[in-house]
């Protein structure tokens, strides 16, 4: 087999963390096949200015350095490896490298934008690993579990009907599974015709059930999930209920991210699914599965709080020496946990706020201040000061995110709870307004708390900015990277105190908490707008304020744990009809 390795662009398409060497290891089974030196070797002079260069006049570098970063950089990631016949595991990875600062730390040199000369600076990292082959093979593997898994059968002969025969049950089982349904007899007819063409090209009954395979994968049915409105249908009529198999489409991709089962289809075909209890009884089966939590924690919570934007968080080493890539992977490993252990321990969505506990390996600890964790290896943690720590609003990956690389910014966290954590909407600046609130090149700074009133003074920003703006002063506290602070990046003493439009006097994470959880619908009411319109997959509309105010209602009584808000999606009319394509839009 040849294993290609194609390294990771930057926005611009140059190569990332070409200006050292980093070494690339490729192993088969754990056994070294090659090492690779990757950066460090870019010939010419790279742009004066600026690393990407912006395709402007002057910008560029040599052509030989232009040309190495943007096409030829990571051509020679290639290598040949020898395998038996079988599963096996190819790893690709970058040599760990302990590093030891010596002397005075110096500030790395750097053009007009700081960002695109980090991650010239930066790590280099793996895009994608293509492996191509088997090239001269003795022979194939004929027992694998993706071969059992496809193999329903094998002809009973090498003549053509029995292998056609046997062709139409592997091409009927794979078609039911990618296309979640039952397949008809001209489709399967269709595939055939794709192993007939297949299975004279290659001459081998292999080959074709390979081509008509790969005609399964590119088609529509298994790229999308396709609802078909009913025939008869009228344009104004009011929404109809989803087919079961339909359904069981919906329901595996909200909680596993992934096509039914066997049993949830089994059952869609039955039509049994749509009956309440056997729904709510699958419902609560698929949620106990850990590819629920799984996909609840990388799709939907991803998505939810912007972890995804963690890795682009851009911070300045002159001000912040400490961070780096561990701590970074820290933040995210800490959310993704804390969350994990909410869905899978059944708690209250509400203990996303005051949870009493974090994850936290001895780097993340450290960070935090918090003592007696040592080791890379995470663990539940017990949180000793609730008015420091604790829940999501103290989570170092969500304030870096909404921060700027040199300072705090209350406008970027404010929003970020408006949005994310009390569901209201908030509107884009006006046109033209002035955001960068920068103070004037030669004077005093002032501070954040002194530009925001001047920002409040034009009518067209008070609006929003009186609601925003004290809820991100309630987290002043902490730094850039969610480390704690009493001084703010001029020196002057934290005030992390507001007041909200109603009156109310905001004081610290603390007094932010108590102004969520003071109303218990607050937080599960913004949770079940996030979540149904995940499982929807679409934004929700003010027809379906009925639909979040009843699955509130309904999971009060158990004090808003996540079962009772995904059975309360589930069974809901959102979930289970679905509005003509010409009506309202779903």
């Amino acid at each position: 087999y040849q294993v290609t390795v194609r390294l990771r662009r930057q926005y611009q398409d140059y190569l990332m963390g070409m200006g050292w060497a980093q070494q690339l290891d490729i192993r088969v089974d754990g056994e070294l096949m090659e090492r690779f030196t990757v950066g460090g070797s870019a010939p010419g002079v790279p742009a004066a200015a600026s690393y990407a260069g912006d395709g402007e006049p002057g910008f560029a570098g040599d052509p030989a350095w232009e040309t190495f970063m943007q096409l030829t950089g990571d051509d020679g990631l290639v290598v040949q490896v020898p395998v038996t016949a079988g599963p096996h595991v190819i790893g690709v990875s970058f040599v760990r490298q302990q590093w030891e600062p010596e002397g005075l730390w110096q500030p790395q040199q750097r053009g007009r934008v700081l960002t695109n000369d980090q991650i010239y600076m930066g790590n280099a990292a793996i895009a994608a690993v293509d492996i191509g082959g088997p090239f001269s093979a003795s022979q194939n593997a004929r027992d694998t579990p993706s071969r059992r898994a496809i193999y329903v059968c094998q002809p009973s002969n090498t003549e053509a009907v029995a292998e056609r025969r046997c062709a139409s049950e592997i091409i009927r089982a794979v078609a039911r599974r990618a296309f979640r349904r039952p397949v008809t007899s001209d489709e399967i007819e269709s595939l055939l015709i794709f192993f007939d063409a297949g299975r004279r090209d290659g001459q081998s009954f292999d080959s074709g059930i390979q081509f008509a395979l790969e005609r399964i994968l590119v088609d529509p049915d298994f790229l999308l999930r396709v609802y078909r409105d009913p025939v008869d249908a009228e344009s104004d009529q009011s929404p109809y209920k989803l087919s079961d198999i339909e359904l069981a489409s919906r329901l595996s991709f909200f909680l596993w991210s992934s096509i039914p089962d066997e049993r949830l289809l089994a059952l869609a075909e039955r039509g049994e699914l749509s009956d309440p209890s056997t729904l709510e009884a699958e419902t609560r089966r698929l949620l106990a599965d850990p590819r629920a939590t799984n996909a609840l924690v990388n799709d939907f919570a991803a998505q939810w709080l912007n972890l995804r934007r963690v890795r682009e968080v851009v911070v300045d080493p002159r001000q912040y020496p400490t961070y780096d890539e561990t701590l970074l992977e820290a933040f995210i490993e800490e959310v993704e946990r804390f969350v994990a252990s909410t869905i899978t321990e059944d708690q209250s969505v509400r203990a996303l706020l005051d949870a009493d506990y974090t994850f936290a390996n001895e780097r993340l600890a450290r960070h935090y201040g918090i003592e007696g964790v040592y080791g890379s290896r995470f663990r539940r943690v017990t949180i000793d000061q609730s008015d420091q720590r604790g829940g999501l609003l103290s989570a170092g990956a969500l304030l870096a995110t909404t921060s700027y690389p040199d300072r705090t910014s209350p406008v970027l966290r404010g929003k970020w709870l408006v949005d994310n954590i009390f569901g209201w909407p908030v509107p884009p600046p006006p046109p033209g307004v002035d955001t960068t609130l920068e103070t004037t090149p030669g004077t005093q700074p002032d501070s954040i708390r002194e530009r925001l009133a001047r920002h409040r003074e034009n009518p067209s920003c008070a609006s929003c900015h009186s609601v925003i703006d004290p809820l991100g002063f309630a987290l002043e506290n902490f730094d850039v990277i969610g480390g704690w602070r009493t001084e703010d990046e001029q020196g002057r003493p934290v005030d992390s105190t507001g007041t909200t439009l109603a009156g109310e006097t905001v004081a610290g994470l603390s007094g932010l908490r108590a102004l969520l959880l003071d109303d218990p619908e607050r937080f599960p009411r913004t949770v079940v707008e996030k979540l149904l319109a995940y499982a929807l997959g679409r934004r929700l509309e003010y027809y379906d304020r009925p639909t979040v105010r009843q699955i509130v209602r309904d999971a009060a009584v158990s004090d808003y744990r996540w079962s009772s808000i995904i059975l309360g999606i589930t069974r809901s009319p959102a979930f289970t009809s679905r509005a003509l394509a010409a009506g309202i839009a779903n």
